[in-house]
């Protein structure tokens, strides 16, 4: 079993491109659970296998302790820990190629709190797991702004440990030659460039954050399928060596 990680700013197509995902992987053969891992979300286009709404539910929260969103999505995270022996009772239940792993928008959970890192590990522990983290173009089409998409993408990398590929999400919206030129990005220099006149310390911390991110994001609308070939060939070379599921040796999990 094979867990996907799907991370971002709010708005930037997380649960669009967890159900489209997992439709094409459906399509494609394989057995697909999505878990929800939100537990502020009203509604979803897809019916998932495992919901941490079970457990813990943000407005509920609010309700009780008098908090605001972001203040209850974090409590709702503490919460949900403390319930990890059923959780992951719960988790090991499903039995599934892959399992995507839908998250909620409050990025700072994963960036820069030991819950949401908890959670991640708790779910994915034993099995072979990445995640992708999506730089929504809307934001990214500006240099700073991708810059910045990146550092944060940085972050998430280093505090959950996981293999992670950076995809730009929503490319539909953007135009061939803003696709163009974000792109070219990935090369390192073209950013710098773009950027403009930078002080010293700001130069250094670029620098610091192209190299440690140097690679070309994966350009993908969830909603006209433009490349999800492309970011299927991409997960199989990290999960599974480039193999298809079926092409590996048997989990000893399952």
């Amino acid at each position: 079993m094979y867990f996907i990680f799907v991370t971002g700013t709010a708005g930037s197509g997380k649960t669009v491109l967890t159900t489209n995902l997992s439709y094409y992987l459906s399509q494609a053969g394989m057995d697909v659970a999505i878990a929800n891992l939100d537990p502020a979300v009203d509604s979803l286009p897809y019916v998932p296998d495992f919901d941490i709404r079970r457990y813990v539910e943000a407005s509920d929260i609010m309700r009780k302790f008098g908090l605001g969103p972001n203040s209850s999505m974090i409590a709702s995270a503490d919460m949900a820990l403390a319930r990890a022996t059923e959780i992951k009772e719960e988790m090991e239940k499903i039995r599934a190629n892959y399992v995507i792993v839908d998250t909620p928008g409050q990025i700072e959970l994963f960036a820069y709190r030991n819950s949401g890192r908890m959670l991640i590990w708790l779910l994915a522990e034993d099995f072979k797991a990445m995640n992708i983290f999506l730089l929504d173009s809307f934001l990214a089409k500006e240099a700073r702004s991708y810059l910045s998409l990146l550092l944060l993408s940085s972050s998430i990398k280093f505090r959950i440990g996981l293999p992670q590929l950076n995809v730009l999400s929503k490319v539909d919206l953007l135009s061939q030659q803003e696709l163009e030129s974000v792109m070219s990005w990935g090369e390192g220099d073209e950013l710098i460039n773009a950027l403009g006149t930078l002080d010293d310390s700001s130069y250094e911390l670029a620098s610091s954050v192209v190299q440690y991110a140097s690679t070309s994001p994966i350009p993908v609308s969830a909603t006209t399928g433009m490349g999800m070939d492309s970011l299927y060939a991409h997960i199989q070379r990290i999960l599974a060596g480039g193999e298809d599921y079926y092409t590996e040796e048997p989990n000893p999990n399952l």
